[in-house]
């Protein structure tokens, strides 16, 4: 079969962002209120060898890129043996994680040792108090993972943090200079109105084009670039050191550059997270599916991959919580 897989609008789709589970041990306020416990049960999960055979399948249709994902993807048990199959997988190019980091410090030599090229950590604020009210967590963990992530080397590291008004607006400037003197890379991203959490968060919303102009002026930034697949447009110091990045759904959107579909823990391949369209695979895989037959059905779900989203225009369209697709 090609090794290019297009979808209608001819976009080549390059990149799979994995799920490894809904559950985390955090709770932040706009991915997964407080109390909520209708997670997926466990034995409705892809397993191991599912996954491997899954991702196997996309590496052959030329989807190089993996990133893996939750829900907080380290409490799945054994990430590390399935990362290490992952990593094995031909044609895989780069092998990549989220994570809130709160139990990186554990993990981190492990990751490295498996596969891991490369992280991106939820960070939201600097301040103890204010993280706990957005997660439910501490921050000395993350700082302490976030330290060990870079003892072992997983580099670059990309901080994301949601700008949200009235709650972290006053830290930007501050999250910037933290990830200058740590050498991260800064992610600034809209909220966007996902699940009912999603859609109460958007009283938080901001427009990120002021934000830019104002970082670009204070610290002396010019239009920039990264290398990776992702939807971030960057500012960069003249020296080209510093770099931030801004992700914006909501007031600029990036559907037409979209190399990406989503897989969901229990095997359902969504191809927007901000439509519905989807294709479980997880009967196909337990009913004895082919490898050629499992390309291509692939294949054909990428006909169902809409031009783009519909966040402005039915802010009330997607039900689903964040910590279902990872974002």
């Amino acid at each position: 079969m090609s090794k290019q897989l297009l979808d209608p609008q001819g976009r080549q789709i390059t990149y799979l962002r994995l799920s490894l589970t809904d559950r985390c041990n955090l709770r932040c306020f706009y991915c997964l209120p407080k109390g909520a416990k209708n997670f997926t049960p466990p034995n409705h999960w892809l397993s191991f060898d599912e996954i491997e055979r899954l991702v196997s399948a996309f590496a052959a249709l030329g989807v190089g890129r993996i990133r893996l994902t939750g829900g907080e993807p380290l409490v799945r048990p054994d990430v590390t043996r399935l990362i290490a199959r992952l990593t094995a997988i031909p044609d895989i190019d780069e092998l990549s994680l989220s994570t809130n980091a709160s139990l990186l410090s554990h993990y981190a030599q492990s990751l490295k040792e498996a596969g891991i090229s490369r992280i991106n950590v939820s960070l939201d604020t600097l301040k103890a108090e204010r993280f706990s009210e957005i997660t439910g967590g501490e921050l000395q963990p993350v700082l302490d993972g976030l330290a060990a992530a870079k003892r072992f080397g997983l580099l670059p590291i990309k901080i994301n943090m949601v700008a949200m008004k009235g709650i972290n607006d006053d830290e930007f400037a501050d999250m910037v200079r933290y990830c200058d003197k740590n050498n991260f890379t800064l992610r600034l991203i809209e909220t966007m109105p996902m699940g009912s959490s999603g859609q109460k968060a958007s009283d938080h919303y901001m427009d990120l084009s002021t934000v830019r102009q104002r970082l670009a002026d204070e610290f002396n930034m010019v239009p920039g670039v990264m290398p990776g697949g992702g939807p971030a447009r960057y500012l960069q110091a003249i020296d080209g050191g510093l770099k931030v990045g801004f992700i914006t759904p909501m007031s600029q959107h990036f559907c037409e550059t979209c190399n990406r579909v989503r897989l969901s823990v229990e095997g359902v391949l969504y191809l927007c997270l901000g439509q519905e369209h989807s294709v479980d695979f997880k009967p196909l895989l337990r009913g004895g599916v082919s490898d050629e037959a499992l390309q291509a059905v692939i294949i054909k779900a990428l006909a169902l991959k809409p031009a783009q989203h519909d966040f402005n225009q039915q802010p009330g369209k997607i039900v689903r919580f964040m910590s279902r697709l990872g974002g």
